[in-house]
């Protein structure tokens, strides 16, 4: 599986902007999956009544999206529903078809959690013969939530994680890799956002093993994710047949 994610310098609070600035990146590539950062169409923003999608414009846009590619794409955005705000990761299929994941773990010293409502669920997206653990940001700094209970091959994370806070970014994804024996793209946007938060560029895809395997230029993030390779390094280490037993509550 072969994903392209953008570093994207997300225009501050202007989907129609940030749209046309990824379909210009992605104009000439091809891949099985284009990942988007968090928040891709606004920036990390905490006055969702200002800027949640109500009537699914992101999403309506990434069908659109997916279709032309004949691709998946994901990515995160604001949204509002039954009058709440949510932090929602969306999964699109090349057919239009999808799945979503609310982030569980709000930001709590941006005052995330004050705004947006937390999502419960674990969600596995079933795709090109990989299943796909959707994450996002700060979710990383929790790793029982993302314990492998041998019913996933690959974590997204997408983040709009500060440069002041970046080496724990970069820490922690890789540790998710090697702790679930699991391939990891951790997808971070670039740039200055409207608080004046500096991002500086640090995705990475990581090999069970914790090793690097991504490429990059300026704009973008290659890897190639390979099933049976990864499914010959569990065998060959079996490590998550001795993990302890526990019950998330």
């Amino acid at each position: 599986m072969k994903i392209i994610g953008l570093n994207q310098n997300i225009i501050w609070k202007d989907k129609r902007a940030n749209f046309s600035l990824i379909e210009e990146k992605f104009k000439n590539w091809e891949a099985d999956l284009f990942l988007l950062p968090e928040m891709f169409s606004t920036g990390f923003y905490m006055k969702p009544d200002e800027v949640a999608d109500e009537h699914q414009e992101s999403l309506s846009w990434m069908i659109s999206f997916a279709k032309s590619k004949n691709s998946a794409i994901a990515g995160s955005v604001s949204v509002k529903e039954n009058d709440k705000f949510y932090n929602r990761f969306y999964f699109v299929k090349p057919d239009g078809s999808f799945h979503f994941y609310d982030k569980k773990h709000l930001f709590t010293y941006s005052g995330e959690d004050k705004v947006y409502t937390s999502g419960n669920n674990r969600v596995i997206v079933e795709y090109l013969g990989f299943r796909i653990l959707l994450q996002v940001c700060f979710d990383a700094r929790f790793p029982v939530f993302a314990r492998n209970k041998k019913d996933y091959d690959v974590i997204l994370y997408v983040a709009n994680w500060p440069e002041t806070r970046v080496l724990a970014w970069e820490t922690l994804t890789r540790a998710r890799a090697i702790e679930n024996q699991a391939y990891v793209f951790a997808l971070n946007r670039i740039g200055t956002d409207g608080n004046n938060l500096k991002y500086q560029e640090s995705s990475h895809c990581f090999f069970a093993d914790g090793s690097e395997i991504s490429t990059k230029n300026e704009d973008f993030v290659f890897a190639e994710l390979n099933l049976e390779k990864l499914q010959n390094f569990r065998k060959d280490f079996p490590f998550l047949e001795d993990a302890d037993d526990f019950i998330l509550k």
